[in-house]
């Protein structure tokens, strides 16, 4: 049996599998991408942004039919699909609206001559994404990097194969070159391998931290350029002024998101210890009123989580940290019947030491903590080898900018869970990894600035 295959997590039944490539069928693809760069990095910015832009277009048109294939392979709410796929498709088009602009040479100021940078790409991106976002994981490296002039080959994730199939017929149909954007049917353990073909000039992962680790080894030691996207624990600081109404919605929906599944979701809420019980209590009447199952149905609040795999693990997290002393205020459980479904859960006497303290928990769980003053708010956030994003909420908007000013991440967000927008730089710091995706930091990340500096025979003498 296939390990790449759609599995339905609403029903834990095999949908459709694939057969993984073979090493002739993966030399080719590699060889493809390599000839297609030696002519797409000679193609003008407008020849490119015209790929995109029909990339973009042909998504708009497809939404529903896309959403509906993230609800079936990983179990995604179609609305939280539609919205996905639109966020892709401004993401491509931002590239293809202002690829041009960002990459134009760049003069230097100097004292003499002429000095300045141009931008020029540097060969084949290997990208390797994960399925919780089976297209906007995609999405986030190519865009940029076939923009840049580079061409791509995708390693998605194996129980997503639909979604990775999808996008290169996409592009096929927007009318890509061949081999400037490729999908590869290979399992996780044939990346490395990849990573070290000379071919490949840089690698671009998201995912967990020993493939992260693993990866950045491997390209590191064949002189290549890695940007790493290794998840998170982000937190969101309840100020003392907020409105707790409104902030107990902002991080419960946040949580819910996607089924708890998500690198950028609160996942560690911190509130004064005068705030704390009230907060417990409305963000447990919220999660107990959620509306869990069939996620192809429209009333539904919350889906499966993406595999039995999944639930399994995190369902154990829960239960370790209730036997290292947490406190469990609701859910913990597998909802009955077919599917990996897990009640919307809320711990909180989570202590430095235990498991989940330090962890990512990949699910709907939110863990609560409660905390003396904000000096000791920023502490707690601090403390947690994860640096992606985080959530300082209050109506001080001036002192929430204080706030997320002494936040280690790569992200703040003010009055609003971490969240994405085409011209937003993406990344984090500490083990959440490094480099950036997406705005102007994301198409820079695979392009050599090329310095030229000009000066005339007599200067020169």
């Amino acid at each position: 049996m296939s390990s790449i295959r759609t599995v339905n997590p609403a029903t834990n039944q095999v949908v459709k599998e694939y057969p993984e490539m073979t090493q002739d069928q993966i030399e080719r693809i590699i060889s493809e991408a390599d000839q297609a760069f030696k002519t797409w990095r000679k193609t003008s910015f407008e020849d490119r942004a015209e790929l995109l832009h029909k990339v973009a277009n042909i998504m708009r048109e497809r939404k529903e039919e896309l959403a509906k294939l993230c609800t079936l392979e990983i179990g995604k709410l179609v609305p939280e699909g539609i919205v996905e796929v639109e966020v892709c498709a401004a993401i491509f088009d931002y590239y293809a609206n202002n690829g041009a602009a960002i990459l134009a040479d760049k003069k230097i100021q100097t004292e003499s001559g002429l000095a300045f940078l141009m931008f020029e790409p540097i060969g084949v991106i290997l990208s390797i994404q994960p399925w919780n976002f089976p297209f906007y994981q995609i999405t986030r490296s190519a865009s940029a990097a076939i923009m840049g002039g580079n061409t791509m080959v995708l390693k998605h994730a194996s129980n997503v194969p639909q979604a990775a199939e999808t996008m290169e017929k996409i592009f096929t149909e927007a009318g890509a070159p061949k081999g400037v954007y490729t999908n590869l049917f290979i399992p996780g353990s044939k990346v490395s391998e990849l990573a070290a073909d000379p071919r490949i000039k840089a690698v671009s992962l998201t995912g967990s931290e020993p493939a992260g680790s693993s990866i950045a080894s491997e390209a590191g030691k064949y002189i290549k350029k890695s940007t790493l996207e290794l998840g998170g624990s982000d937190a969101f600081i309840v100020m003392p002024d907020a409105d707790l109404e409104s902030a107990v919605k902002t991080a419960t929906a946040g949580r819910l998101w996607n089924a708890g599944q998500v690198c950028i979701s609160p996942k560690r809420i911190i509130v004064q210890d005068d705030m704390a019980e009230p907060f417990i209590e409305k963000a447990k009447k919220i999660f107990e009123s959620v509306k869990v199952g069939d996620p192809f149905d429209s009333q539904t609040q919350l889906g499966p989580l993406c595999t039995e795999k999944a639930l399994e693990g995190v369902l154990k997290q829960v239960e370790t940290a209730i036997q290292q002393g947490a406190k469990l205020i609701t859910g913990g459980k597998r909802l009955q019947g077919s599917g990996a479904f897990m009640e919307p859960t809320i711990l909180t006497g989570v202590k430095k030491g235990m498991d989940a303290y330090s962890e990512e928990i990949f699910g709907s769980v939110l863990v609560i903590y409660s905390v003396k003053d904000m000096d000791e708010a920023v502490k707690l956030a601090n403390d947690s080898d994860f640096g992606l994003g985080g959530t300082v909420f209050g109506k001080d908007t001036d002192k929430a900018v204080e706030i997320a000013r002494k936040i280690d991440t790569g992200m703040v967000y003010i009055n609003h869970v971490t969240s994405i927008a085409p011209e937003f730089p993406f990344g984090g710091t500490k083990h959440s990894g490094y480099g950036r995706e997406q705005g102007e930091y994301g198409i820079l990340e695979f392009i050599n600035p090329k310095l030229i500096r000009v000066t005339t025979p007599e200067s020169a003498n």
